[in-house]
């Protein structure tokens, strides 16, 4: 018997996704939802907390998923809809930069490359909420324009036009000198 029948007749043995169950599809997306939802608002637990609403809406209401191709792009819906719920639910709208975690870098890693992160997650979390959906959806996740404009429900033209702002204005920010980069600089010595 071929691979083939045995799968089924309406599975495709080379689509690398085929048989697996969409429930674990769904688990197994939260780290792709975790980083765009942080990307969003700026803030990790609210990210963990709007990722496990997505997830459990994905699983309750997995039936109404139509093509299991567009799993993402219909479980970043979800996501979106739910980040619009919690803005619409604050009645104070905070400065994002007051729920950004200290700058202060953790043991791991290289310092340098944690404070560039730390400045483009900065940098992402001081663009207007339209901009960082469609950058982080385009640039972070690698969504088509087509996609984006599904996700977000808006037209093409409009996820377009808000990407290419949202790149101007965080390539205006991260080129500015921050204070504590030009202070950080004047105390580093090279020593070869």
């Amino acid at each position: 018997m071929r691979d083939s029948q045995r799968l089924g007749s309406d599975m495709d043995i080379n689509d690398p996704v085929a048989g697996i169950p969409l429930k674990r599809r769904i688990a197994e997306s939260r780290d792709r939802l975790y980083r765009v939802a942080l990307a969003w608002c700026g803030d990790e637990m609210l990210a963990d907390d709007l990722v496990q609403e997505t997830m459990t809406s994905g699983i309750v209401n997995r039936r109404q998923l139509r093509d299991e191709k567009r799993l993402f792009a219909w479980l970043y819906s979800i996501l979106n809809n739910n980040w619009r719920r919690h803005l619409r639910s604050r009645k104070v709208h905070e400065e994002l930069d007051e729920q950004l975690a200290s700058e202060a870098t953790g043991p791991l890693g290289n310092c340098r490359e944690l404070e560039i992160v730390c400045r483009v997650r900065k940098a992402v979390a001081s663009l207007p909420v339209d901009q960082r959906q469609v950058i982080a959806l385009v640039d972070l996740e690698e969504f088509s324009y087509c996609d984006v404009a599904q996700v977000l429900n808006i037209p093409i033209g409009t996820v377009m036009s808000r990407l290419h702002r949202a790149r101007k204005n965080l390539l205006a920010r991260l080129e500015t000198p921050t204070p504590e980069t030009a202070l950080a600089k004047r105390h580093i010595r090279v020593v070869k």
